[in-house]
């Protein structure tokens, strides 16, 4: 990864959310492989975790709002399209995020930047600090904007 404000600055563009702490937003950023590499350093899962459940309940939310007589039957299967690994990929790539990606040598090598779960797991553990940093909101306003809502 290159210089963490970068990484900051073109997300803020796209999000619309301006990061706080740069060291969370790294942690956001870096892929197990390459914490295993460099063990002081923390990875995304945990962050990542978080960033699941807020995505969930914010699609969640937004789709009941545009049916809230819908049938669960009918919502379940739309929030699972909506934060199904090939769409989250989807979104971070319209990011760039993989472009950010702090990767072990050997994902980088087999193009780990691009692989769907790790684009995935990643756009999630920054959902995460988003949500961190300004709640429901920010998250809300984020994915809005992933969205296109």
């Amino acid at each position: 990864m290159e210089d963490p404000s970068d990484a900051a600055n073109a997300l803020r563009a796209r999000l619309g959310h301006t990061f706080q702490d740069p060291a969370r937003l790294t942690q956001a950023l870096t892929h197990p492989s390459y914490a295993n590499e460099h063990p002081s350093e923390p990875d995304n899962e945990a962050l990542a975790f978080l960033g699941d459940a807020v995505l969930a309940l914010i699609v969640a939310e937004h789709l009941w709002t545009l049916t809230p007589t819908a049938r669960v039957g009918v919502l379940t299967p739309g929030r699972a399209d909506l934060v199904s690994g090939a769409n989250l990929a989807r979104w971070a790539e319209q990011l760039e995020l993989g472009h950010w990606l702090r990767l072990g040598r050997g994902e980088r090598l087999t193009g780990g930047q691009a692989k769907e779960s790790v684009l995935a797991t990643a756009l999630e553990a920054v959902i995460g600090v988003v949500y961190l940093e300004g709640g429901l909101p920010a998250a809300r306003q984020a994915i809005i904007r992933l969205a296109r809502w």
